[in-house]
C-alpha cells in the first residue's frame, strides 16, 4: 500500500507499453511523427515483426519506428492505408483506395519495404 508522500513502485517496461494505449509512433525522414494504433501499424508485416517479435527490437521497446528513407507525404499515405485496410479487410464492404499518380512509384517502394 502506498501512503501519502510515498513514491509509487517502479514499473516494469511492459506496463509502459500498456499505458501507451496500443499506439506506435512512425517518424518520417523529415522528422514528422504519426501516432497510429498498433493494430493498424501491424497491417505491415515488417512493422508487425519489429513490434511483436521476441527478438528485442528497439522499436518494440520504444514504441516508435524511424523511416529515414520515407518522406512525410508518403508515410502519411501509408498510415491512411493501414486504417483503410483495417476497415475494409472483412470484405463485407469495399471502397477504392485512391492514389495520386505522382506518388505511385515512391509509394510502391515504401509498400514493398513495409511488406503491405
Amino acid at each position: 500500500m502506498v501512503g501519502k508522500g510515498d513514491a509509487p513502485a517502479p514499473r516494469e517496461p511492459e506496463d509502459e507499453e500498456e499505458d501507451n494505449g496500443g499506439v506506435v509512433k512512425l517518424i518520417s525522414a523529415e522528422g514528422f511523427e504519426f501516432v497510429v494504433d498498433k493494430k493498424a501499424a501491424v497491417v505491415s508485416n515488417t512493422l508487425r515483426n519489429m513490434l511483436t517479435s521476441p527478438g528485442g527490437f528497439s522499436e518494440s521497446r520504444q514504441g516508435e519506428v524511424r523511416f529515414p528513407e520515407i518522406s512525410t507525404h508518403i508515410l502519411e499515405k501509408i498510415c491512411r492505408y493501414f486504417y483503410w485496410s483495417l476497415h475494409y479487410s472483412s470484405g463485407t464492404e469495399s471502397a477504392e483506395f485512391a492514389i495520386d499518380p505522382e506518388i505511385t512509384l515512391e509509394l510502391m517502394m515504401a509498400a514493398n519495404y513495409l511488406d503491405t
